[in-house]
């Protein structure tokens, strides 16, 4: 199989984006729950805001979804150019997060973001031509 491949580039930044955006959300909600470290630091410690953030279940998801996506980048940047696998991964993620915040975190998600999100889109199909 030709990794360098429209399709197989493709699939690999596809993996990038989804585990990076997964890895987000999760990490969100995870620190959401947990809530303000400084009043946890105050109350017990800097040691009990750490346990407070890695005994969280989400944490620990999203922290492997993005070593998931650190991976990915590397599988990636091994069999395609750098020049069009950092920004569109880069730039998609930014699309999909955008989308997971409105819809997954129910973030008030306003018009500009969603315009910089379709400039974003219309940079990485420049980036492919």
């Amino acid at each position: 199989m030709n990794m360098s491949s429209g399709p197989a580039i493709a699939a690999m930044i596809g993996a990038i984006v989804l585990t990076a955006t997964a890895g987000d959300v999760f990490v969100a909600s995870a620190m959401r729950s947990v809530g303000d470290l400084d009043d946890i630091k105050a109350a017990r410690g800097f040691e009990g805001a750490v346990w407070a953030v890695i005994s969280e279940g989400r944490f620990l998801a999203g922290f492997t979804c993005m070593a998931l996506s650190f991976f990915s980048l590397l599988f990636a940047l091994s069999h395609a150019d750098v020049s069009l696998v950092a920004p569109a991964a880069g730039s998609l993620t930014f699309v999909s997060n955008a989308v997971a915040a409105k819809w997954v975190l129910h973030e008030n998600v306003d018009r500009r973001r969603w315009l910089a999100a379709v400039f974003v889109c219309c940079g990485v199909i420049l980036l492919k031509r």
